[in-house]
């Protein structure tokens, strides 16, 4: 079961350094041959062609997701359907062989605008081919803020969903902001941003490993 922590601001820069999750804990020593993902599917109007990269750690532990245009807003001169954003990727882990895996946590990053009576939302799941759709689990944000945020979502050891032995199974990512107007004064623009131009900014998703019996 995901467990949500949510950090803004300054904290957020504190605990992503400092906090660590009971499943990470418990995790085996990472495979110490390579590991590689293929982006096969991207789907989403938070990351339209060529604005999603991702990158494996080089000791095994985690990867990265970076986008580059993914925001949500609301405000006078923006589009009915902007106050929405999703991400849907299909990642093919290539996994040592006699490992499997299962993902910990998840640390969502970014920066949000909103002001006075907007709202904000960030929502994650993600789930291995062939299985059920992993319940997704959000964090709300209130207005007045323009700050940097950070979410993490954290899997208990008993409860880690590993992938199966010698089966290729595609790896789900589903993302989404949200940013509502609320009560806040319909001449301003508040907006939710997960990107960045520089790639100082991504998600990342921290393994738990297991040898396959």
């Amino acid at each position: 079961m995901l467990r949500p922590v949510l950090f803004t601001g300054a904290a957020a820069a504190l605990a992503a350094t400092t906090y660590a999750s009971p499943a990470a804990a418990a995790a085996q020593i990472p495979p110490p041959d390579r590991v590689v993902i293929d982006v096969v599917a991207v789907n989403g109007s938070g990351c339209p062609a060529g604005t999603a990269a991702v990158a494996v750690a080089g000791d095994n532990t985690a990867f990265t997701v970076t986008y580059s245009d993914y925001t949500a807003e609301t405000g006078p001169v923006s589009r009915p359907t902007d106050f929405r954003k999703n991400c849907q990727l299909g990642l093919n882990v290539h996994v040592p062989q006699g490992f499997t895996y299962a993902i910990a946590r998840a640390d969502y990053r970014g920066f949000a605008h909103l002001e006075r009576g907007a709202t904000g939302l960030e929502r994650a799941s993600y789930y291995f081919q062939g299985s059920a759709n992993t319940t997704a689990v959000s964090h709300r944000f209130s207005g007045p803020v323009s700050d940097d945020w950070q979410t993490s979502d954290v899997t208990a050891a008993d409860a880690l969903v590993y992938a199966p032995c010698g089966v290729s199974r595609i790896l789900n990512v589903n993302t989404e902001l949200r940013v509502g107007a609320g009560t806040s004064d319909p001449g301003t623009t508040s907006f939710m941003a997960m990107d960045s131009t520089d790639g100082s900014v991504n998600t990342l998703y921290h393994f738990a490993w297991k040898e396959c019996p």
